[in-house]
């Protein structure tokens, strides 16, 4: 027959609070992996992905709503159509987030420096996106999101409308301010290059096309989520 043993050595609350030490420090490190997933996610998910159909504007709105309001914003700060923005973007970048000139090749292999600084939605250069964040209000605006990459189109063609007095529907012209910035645009050094004019006129094609793409669905999109849940 067993005897009664002894407990006396087993400290219940000392046990206790070992144990809630332990499931605390557990807790502490489940939570900061957490938040680490969480914050990936968010990151990821400001950098959009490209649009499925690219050529059409109410394909494309119609999947990024926010993408719509941006562009309806720049238009009514800015006072240059969301088709003549969207057009360069489209030439630009084809809505890639995190686009990039091409490497140039050393020795036609090795890979080079890239040819500008451009990137983004936009293509915008370091010095050109640096003054648009100084004179726009937009300080901490990125390349890589949309709604400050066509904000910024809009307050190029903006400022190349006024200071080349170019009409804010001509898509050609503001494209080739747009390329060979204000000063070459007014000394016409785009008419040396051919092919620039072959983009330009592109630019202007797609801005119709956008155009009249908008005007068939602007209605719809400019409807708020409970009209469009009734209609």
């Amino acid at each position: 027959m067993l005897g009664q043993g002894n407990y006396d050595w087993f400290d219940s609350s000392r046990f206790n609070t070992s144990l809630q030490s332990s499931l605390a420090s557990v807790n502490v490190r489940v939570v900061r992996i957490l938040l680490l997933i969480l914050s990936a996610l968010v990151l990821s998910s400001c950098i959009s992905s490209q649009p499925q159909n690219i050529t059409n504007v109410c394909e494309i709105f119609a999947e990024r709503r926010n993408w719509y309001q941006a562009a309806h914003d720049s238009e009514e700060r800015w006072r240059i159509p969301i088709a003549v923005n969207m057009a360069f973007i489209y030439q630009e970048s084809s809505f890639r987030a995190r686009a990039k000139p091409e490497r140039t090749r050393f020795l036609w292999v090795l890979p080079g420096p890239r040819r500008s600084s451009a990137f983004g939605y936009a293509q915008a250069l370091d010095s050109t996106w640096n003054d648009y964040e100084s004179t726009s209000g937009n300080s901490r605006a990125s390349r890589s999101n949309f709604a400050d990459a066509i904000d910024f189109v809009a307050w190029y063609n903006a400022n190349s409308s006024l200071t080349s007095n170019i009409a804010s529907s001509d898509a050609r012209n503001l494209y080739f301010a747009y390329h060979e910035g204000n000063g070459g645009y007014q000394r016409r050094t785009y008419l040396d290059k051919p092919w620039l004019i072959d983009v330009a006129n592109r630019v202007q094609e797609n801005s119709e096309i956008f155009s009249r793409q908008l005007s068939s669905c602007r209605r719809d999109l400019e409807k708020n989520w409970f009209q469009r849940l009734l209609s």
